[in-house]
């Protein structure tokens, strides 16, 4: 037996089934994660300082580029369920974001940036549902009792690239200025398109309108069922999201701490969130999706009441431990909670589920507004409202009657038509 043989039969022993099928799918989310981080959290900076842009420029373009990647997701992710593409789809993803990045680096007039970000930039951001999307369909053929374990671990992932991107970026930035840390964040999309080539196969999937699909034994739920769940979800995320808008100068100004205080709770947060969405995965295996997610959002009322009266900077960062747990359910297993309710449409579940997180970046940005003018203790008021609405949302959801199974019809009754259900 030659050398190469021999490695392939100790790989083939010695790795378990499940991470040789996400190794390379785990090598693209760490890539991808760390292009998107490079640039991610020094955009305002960006704008202000890179391209001289007035406060209401930039507040404009802060507005349209989310808005722009949600619609753009969207189409992306029903063209994804509707042909066998999604292979192809990640690579043009990666490609339009290293094409997106690297002009971004080049241009120094704000209309083209704010072009090239609605329309490259934008569609790179499909990338990081249809990675997600694709890894549901390669898990659902090998290890469908352990999906949500694989997705929490990939998103575990993209998490961890975040806590080491930005400092990275950091140290380029200072060192070389923006056109360097663009131009990195281009060449790890190049690279990431490479490995898309290279390593990952085309998934089968079924088309829709086929028998196959139509026949499907998933189960099938009302458009209000995903209207109460993403709505929930939505809620939840906007208050996220405001929590670490507002923590340094919640910190700082009500608080009475530092900025260094006020780093070491996010940090705090960061730090647990990881593991739990590892724990928390694996314990989907055992225990119902929902029944976590219920949990996770229950934690998110009982973080931001604590937050609403608390004086010490020490007790909030004992309560990281609960927003780390809703980062680990409503971020992380929501993704498999959407996808299970609509087993032949992965691309647009996961879609739908990663929307909430730039829909709740404009939600939040006019309460941030309010409580840098009534004081930041207003934040935690309005966050402890919207965690309160996404528990009720969600609970509401499961009381909403499911839709009864249609008979099976017969084979040549198929036509071609849409599925009875749309999202």
């Amino acid at each position: 037996m030659s050398r190469d043989s021999r490695a392939v039969a100790w790989w083939n022993v010695a790795v378990p089934p499940l991470l040789r099928r996400l190794l390379p799918l785990a090598l693209i989310f760490i890539v991808v994660g760390l292009a998107t981080s490079f640039v991610g959290p020094y955009l305002a900076l960006f704008l202000a300082d890179g391209l001289h842009a007035s406060p209401l420029a930039t507040t404009a373009f802060l507005a349209v580029a989310p808005i722009s990647g949600v619609v753009i997701s969207w189409l992306i992710g029903r063209a994804s369920d509707r042909w066998p593409i999604r292979r192809q789809l990640l690579i043009g993803a990666a490609l339009a974001g290293a094409a997106g990045t690297a002009l971004t680096a080049l241009f120094q007039n704000y209309w083209a940036v704010l072009a090239v970000t609605v329309s490259l930039t934008a569609i790179a951001g499909a990338l990081f549902p249809q990675s997600f999307a694709y890894a549901r369909q390669l898990l659902q053929q090998r290890e469908p009792g352990r999906a949500a374990f694989g997705i929490s671990a990939l998103r575990t992932l993209f998490s961890a690239a975040w806590v080491g991107g930005p400092p990275l970026a950091a140290v380029v930035l200072a060192a070389h200025g923006f056109g360097w840390t663009y131009g990195l964040a281009a060449a790890l999309y190049l690279l990431g398109a490479l490995m898309i080539v290279i390593w990952l196969p085309r998934v089968p999937q079924p088309v829709v309108g086929t028998a196959e699909v139509e026949t499907h034994a998933g189960p099938t739920v009302r458009p209000i069922t995903l209207f109460l769940i993403i709505a929930s979800f939505t809620a939840v995320t906007t208050a996220s999201t405001l929590n670490v808008q507002a923590m340094s100068l919640f910190v700082s100004d009500d608080l009475g701490g530092s900025i260094r205080q006020a780093g070491l709770v996010l940090g705090v947060c960061a730090a647990l969130e990881i593991p739990l969405m590892l724990a928390l995965g694996a314990l989907a295996t055992r225990i119902p999706i929902r029944r976590l997610i219920l949990i996770g959002m229950a934690c998110a009322v009982l973080y931001h009441a604590i937050v609403v009266v608390t004086t010490s900077v020490w007790v909030l960062v004992a309560a990281q431990a609960l927003q780390a747990t809703v980062i680990a359910t409503v971020g992380a297993l929501s993704i498999s909670y959407v996808q299970d309710m609509m087993p032949d449409h992965p691309g647009r579940a996961t879609t739908m589920v990663t929307n909430t997180f730039p829909v709740s970046q404009i939600l939040a940005a006019p309460l941030f507004g309010l409580a840098q003018h009534f004081g930041f203790r207003l934040a935690y008021g309005m966050n402890l409202g919207l965690a309160v609405l996404g528990l009720i949302l969600l609970i509401a959801s499961g009381r909403v009657k499911p839709v009864e199974a249609a008979p099976e019809p017969a084979a040549d009754q198929f036509s071609g038509a849409e599925p009875a259900y749309h999202p």
